[in-house]
């Protein structure tokens, strides 16, 4: 690990001293940024605005399951909030933030 450290910082053809081992540096945390985006932060990104969708999707009549794991039938949507029918006729007022989607959910 150290080797591959001093390679990048003496630049090419092991020569100390020389202005390139800056812009390897450069190039090699240029790389690394990039692999996280493609690798972590742009899948994320994906996956929020999936959840968003399918969350914006649900409408009157819908069976879900909050995150904290209440089952319900929607009844009412509002902007940000959700009225569900629990049991009994109990009726709550949810988040719509607060709908766990399960890519395995069927409406």
């Amino acid at each position: 690990m150290n080797n591959l450290f001093l390679l990048i910082q003496q630049g090419p053809n092991n020569q100390q001293g020389g202005g390139s081992g800056g812009w390897t540096m450069l190039i090699f945390f240029g790389l690394i940024i990039i692999v996280f985006y493609f690798f972590m932060i742009r899948p994320q990104q994906k996956k929020q605005k999936k959840l968003q969708e399918a969350r914006n999707a649900l409408g009157k009549g819908d069976k879900i399951v909050t995150i904290g794991g209440i089952h319900g039938k929607i009844v009412d949507v509002q902007d940000t909030t959700f009225i569900i029918e629990v049991e009994d006729g109990t009726k709550m007022k949810i988040e719509k933030a607060a709908i766990a989607i399960d890519g395995n959910d069927k409406k």
